[in-house]
């Protein structure tokens, strides 16, 4: 089976390079779609034996990952990984996703951070964490352990059925919907997920934006 592994990266120059190396003993296909960062993300990852593929134009993390998913697709790809560039997710993992897909088990595997599994979650990531639970749960009615995790593995059969159109971080819960909506079989498995200082610098108010239009457009569409 071809593994394509998807990592999207905006101004990741401090740690695209550690991403990269520990794909390189595995036999996954790395796509690496640079969303026009202003740094040397592009220049860093083009050393490495990878496809780098870039937006003229920041179009944000969900657009990265569609960009990635179809070149991929194009490429023969059987099953596609989505995997962050931060160095929050760990290659082994990767293994662990896609291991159910493999052996007909689902057609979509979600990674979570609250199966059984403690990742080092700081306190504030852990109360971001929490309010993002409660609203895809109470709001968006979807009942999945970690909502905004990144780390998700598919069968590119399924691709059709999981077209997500959002461009920012909603991507996530419109992936969750459509695995809901078109009825696919999923697993939720347990990983860890590294958080240093780096990642924990990153703003959040992109994210709190997004938060604040899904939950407008559910309260318009009730």
């Amino acid at each position: 089976m071809k593994i394509f592994v998807v990592i999207p990266a905006y101004n990741e120059e401090a740690k695209i390079a550690e991403v990269l190396s520990s794909f390189e003993k595995t036999e996954y296909k790395i796509v690496v779609v640079d969303d026009c960062s202003a740094d040397k993300t592009a220049e860093i990852a083009s050393q490495f034996e990878i496809n780098l593929l870039r937006h003229h134009v920041n179009l944000g993390q969900g657009a990265a990952l569609r960009t990635g998913t179809d070149y991929a697709i194009s490429k023969g790809a059987d099953i596609i990984v989505h995997f962050d560039a931060d160095n929050q997710h760990r290659v082994e993992d990767v293994e662990t996703i896609i291991k159910p897909i493999i052996s007909g088990e689902a057609d979509v595997v979600l990674g979570s951070r609250f199966l059984g599994l403690k990742s080092n979650l700081p306190f504030r990531k852990r109360i971001i964490l929490f309010l993002a639970k409660i609203f895809s749960h109470s709001l968006l009615k979807l009942e999945f352990s970690d909502p905004q995790n990144g780390l998700r593995a598919f069968r590119c059969e399924v691709r059709a059925r999981i077209n997500w159109q959002s461009n920012d971080f909603a991507h996530c819960s419109e992936i969750l919907g459509l695995i809901i909506k078109n009825r696919l079989h999923y697993l939720e498995v347990p990983i860890r997920v590294n958080y240093e200082t780096y990642s924990m610098s990153k703003p959040v108010r992109p994210k709190l934006r997004m938060g604040w239009r899904l939950l407008l457009k559910q309260i318009l569409e009730i």
